[in-house]
């Protein structure tokens, strides 16, 4: 991207993002009601840097899965080396990949309350109301998790209306969707709501190995069912979700194309069963809250190692397949407590126990027996937040949590180990409402991500035990929790009457004991190599930046949105096993800019047309090589169609075709023809992708 433009364009925002009072009507404002559910309190949206999404914003992208909404979030990244980009990052923080090793979250996912944190390939957008992205530490809410953030999907519940809505649509890649939801009042108190969407693309990958299109491909199934019981002061909802994920995965060619060369292409599914039960209870005095959750996921994660085929390269080549076969299951009980009435001292206290339990079976190549493991992990956890008005401007607002873990691990390395830790984090903010139309705030929270065991590290050195002295490696199969104190100041404004709202914050984390992907590259004995990730507290750094949105009602006809993010995040300290000295280096999957800048015309009452420009800078793809991410600058477009119960949506995304990359590698060879020599790999992003959804509905 030209880089006068860019400056031009970041210049244009932060301009947006700051304007003053002077010259502006100063009347009362309305401004725009925004409820974030993943919170403990309703009022702590104000003393946080969050982003949200609405159902429209996903319809102008044509949103699947969350990954196509992502460039909407400035300073939220994500990584993939799988068929979606399901591995999510706030501020530069969290995990790039999963092989072996259950995953300690640094960015927590929840879907209807209900946490489904380390499976991102679930998070399709099919019927979803809003989508919330809360950045910085959430320990108070989540505990020993959400270090760097949270990322909250809340599904359509059940309305008082009698409709059913048909929809399909068309894309390039053989792209094709098709979906209905009905939403029934059963009886005056209960109603009922079940949604059931397919989308299936053949993928932008062709396999010319193969002689195929499709190795690529994605097959996305989202089936789900709500209830809403409301009767006297009780609301009850039931709801039951099915993710179905069929995905190829064939995403690596050794000549960095688009094109494959593999003769055992791999996969990337998942079935993921979740239920829970919430009810909400409003006594005369206080309200409570009793959900539990239940999470069943079986998932499987395959490639072909060397990218290539038998016969490639007689007397050099290898051919090796790598699978993973992971179980998770997971149970959650949580109990909310509040006061009704609104007084000077708000707060909210509860209890909250988890049970989950992760297997895994590796097949690979290189082993002589699959690897199993098994890892359990026992939680219980006390909270506790309260607000208090010390004056008519002024809200102190203080919450704390102590959680409790017990770890038992075992594997057919033979490690058998149980371990615990007790953690604490929490939050304090002082809000000072300056006038009708400003308020700053100031947090400071602390977060904690929680140690765990390299079973990674684990199954790779059985496999190697007759080629290497493998003693100096088991020093490194555990790890110890990393924390982080986050430090943000914000500033909330509305001017022109409310129709130009912007929000700013400015903020620093600094992390110690900080969790690192180190890597080991071991040559094997036939002249390949076995590259295996681990988990070691070898680093400190600082993530600090800003971000700051602007939504301007121009007038009835003409809405503009912009966002941006800034991002310095650097290690402190940091010399990786390899003995490199890393301290002062930007750390992965931190760009030091993102942009986003959107506008929305209403051209007749049925029609309205979008334009959407993001922007992120280029980034680092790991913290053991130099390959990164380019710059990328995206154009999205959409036009949108409504005539009674009809409804027509044409759509574009990455409409110049820009190249990204959303995985990488740089410091092994793979390709045979070349004698292994070292080069980079990269996974590319999606290409120009248009199409058109039509839409019909029955009913009120």
């Amino acid at each position: 991207m030209n880089a006068y433009l860019l400056r031009t364009r970041l210049s244009a925002i932060v301009l947006l993002l700051s304007l003053s009072p002077a010259g502006m009507t100063q009347d009362q404002p309305t401004i725009e009601e925004i409820v974030i559910t993943a919170t403990l309190m309703s009022s702590d949206r104000d003393r946080m840097s969050s982003d949200s999404l609405t159902a429209a914003d996903l319809s102008r992208r044509a949103a699947i899965h969350f990954e196509d909404v992502l460039t909407a979030l400035p300073n939220v990244a994500a990584s993939a080396g799988a068929s979606r980009q399901r591995f999510f990052q706030i501020r530069g923080i969290g995990e790039r990949s999963q092989f072996i090793e259950p995953i300690n979250p640094s960015v927590v996912i929840l879907q209807d309350g209900v946490d489904i944190s380390g499976i991102g390939g679930a998070l399709t957008t099919f019927d979803t109301a809003q989508i919330d992205v809360l950045r910085g530490p959430q320990g108070t809410l989540m505990g020993a998790g959400a270090l760097a953030g949270l990322i909250n999907l809340q599904n359509n519940m059940p309305a008082e209306t009698n409709a059913t809505d048909l929809a399909l649509g068309l894309e390039n890649f053989g792209g094709r969707r098709s979906s209905i939801v009905v939403n029934r009042p059963v009886s005056p108190t209960l109603s009922a709501r079940i949604a059931h969407q397919n989308y299936r693309s053949n993928g932008w990958i062709d396999n010319t190995h193969l002689g195929v299109n499709d190795t690529n491909n994605r097959d996305e199934t989202t089936t789900r069912l709500s209830i809403r019981q409301r009767y006297d002061r009780n609301t009850i909802d039931i709801g039951v979700s099915r993710i179905d994920v069929a995905n190829g995965y064939d995403a690596f060619s050794l000549d960095n194309t688009r094109e494959t060369l593999s003769d055992n292409p791999g996969e990337d599914s998942l079935a993921l069963d979740v239920g829970f039960v919430r009810w909400n209870h409003e006594g005369d005095r206080y309200e409570s809250q009793l959900q539990a959750s239940s999470v069943r996921a079986e998932s499987r994660y395959s490639y072909d190692e060397d990218w290539s085929f038998v016969g490639i390269a007689p007397f050099w080549e290898y051919s090796s397949f790598d699978a993973y076969d992971r179980d998770v299951e997971r149970q959650t009980l949580e109990w909310r407590l509040r006061p009704v009435t609104s007084a000077d001292t708000q707060w909210t206290v509860g209890l909250y126990v988890r049970d989950d339990s992760q297997k895994l079976k590796r097949q690979y190549t290189y082993l002589a027996a699959p690897f199993e493991s098994t890892n359990t992990t026992q939680t219980w956890a006390a909270f506790g937040q309260a607000s208090q008005q010390i004056t008519d401007q002024l809200v102190l607002t203080a919450g704390v949590r102590a959680e409790y873990r017990d770890v038992d691990y075992r594997d057919s390395a033979a490690v058998d180990t149980t371990f615990s830790d007790r953690y604490w984090t929490g939050n304090a903010s002082i809000e000072w409402t300056v006038n009708d139309r400003n308020a700053l705030y100031i947090t400071l929270s602390r977060g904690v991500r929680a140690g765990g065991f390299n079973a990674t590290l684990s199954s790779t050195l059985l496999s190697l035990t007759d080629e290497i002295n493998i003693a100096p490696y088991t020093d490194n199969n555990r790890f110890g929790e990393e924390a982080v104190v986050n430090t943000e100041l914000g500033w909330r404004a509305s001017r022109l009457n409310g129709d130009l709202r912007t929000v700013l914050t400015v903020f620093n984390m600094a992390r110690s004991n900080q969790q690192v992907k180190s890597s080991l590259v071991i040559p094997r004995a036939d002249g390949s190599t076995s590259f295996t990730d681990f988990t070691d507290n070898a680093a400190s750094g600082t993530n600090q930046g800003l971000e700051g949105r602007l939504d301007w009602d121009v007038s009835q006809d003409l809405t503009i949105n912009a966002g941006v993010g800034l991002l310095e995040a650097a290690f402190d300290r940091y010399i990786n096993v390899d003995g490199t000295d890393l301290s002062g280096r930007d750390q992965p999957q931190a760009p030091s800019w993102q942009y986003r800048l959107g506008a929305t015309l209403t051209l007749t009452p049925a029609l309205n047309a979008s334009l959407e420009v993001t922007g992120r800078d280029s980034f680092f793809l790991s913290d053991r090589h130099n390959v990164k991410s380019p710059t990328a600058e995206l154009i999205n477009v959409a036009l949108a169609w409504t005539d009674g119960p009809w409804s027509l949506t044409i759509w574009g995304r990455n409409m110049t075709d820009e190249l990204t990359i959303t995985r990488g590698f740089g410091t092994f060879g793979n390709d045979p023809r070349k004698e292994y020599a070292l080069e980079p790999y990269y996974q590319f992003g999606e290409p120009r992708t248009v199409g058109a959804t039509v839409g019909y509905r029955f009913g009120d």
